[in-house]
């Protein structure tokens, strides 16, 4: 048991990172991660959000998600 939360702990700590790298990525009040590869506008003449920038939401929200399966799991492991 003790090998099984070594490695739900490691792939925690893994997932964590992530998951801050990729809120870092994100676009506070302007630009973002479209301007950092070439994309042009991202107002409402632009007509929103671009592919990227969805697919990064996406990429976050699944990480987000991990983040809390492993955050019960660990909660569960270490409980019992």
């Amino acid at each position: 048991m003790a090998i099984f939360t070594g490695i739900v702990i490691g792939i925690h700590i893994l997932v964590s990172l992530g998951l801050v790298g990729l809120i870092l990525i994100h676009a506070g009040r302007g630009g973002g991660l479209s301007d950092v590869f070439g994309g042009g506008m991202s107002g409402p003449a632009s007509g929103g959000a671009t592919l990227a920038e969805r697919n990064l939401d996406r990429l976050t929200v699944i990480v987000g998600i991990a983040f809390t399966i492993t955050t019960i799991g660990l909660t569960w492991l270490l409980s019992v």
